[in-house]
């Protein structure tokens, strides 16, 4: 298996790293406007809505979880992982983001069910 500039034997794990943390700060962005929008939705249609207030808590949580899993991947894209001595602390801070996008994705699979009520997803359904 051949990468850009080399054998896999030559892969640079920083720009690897670097890359792959990138890629999930993107993704944050994306589900931090997602959930932007979800909340303006929700109170347009006020506290009326059944899950008014479990809906907005839930968001505000993921909002607040999105913003520390965003600096923690600022943190780690910023420091080498080729230096042996920020490999232990790249590694915590690694795991600790992982739990923080885990908790984030449970969270907004209940924001997704509370929210399936208005959209009509699932009209026969009482929640």
């Amino acid at each position: 298996m051949h990468f850009q500039g080399g054998s896999a034997a030559s892969l640079n794990m920083n720009l690897y790293a670097t890359k792959k943390t990138a890629a999930e700060g993107m993704l944050d962005i994306a589900l931090f406007l997602a959930n932007i929008t979800h909340m303006k939705t929700v109170i347009e249609q006020g506290a009326g809505y059944r899950y008014y207030a479990a809906v907005l808590t839930l968001i505000s949580f993921s909002l607040a979880l999105q913003i520390v899993a965003g600096v923690l991947i600022i943190i780690i894209a910023r420091r080498d992982i080729n230096v042996e001595a920020n490999q232990k602390r790249l590694d915590s801070l690694n795991n600790i983001t992982t739990v923080i996008i885990f908790l984030i994705s449970v969270t907004n699979f209940f924001i997704s069910v509370m929210g399936m009520e208005r959209t009509g997803l699932f009209p026969r359904m009482h929640f």
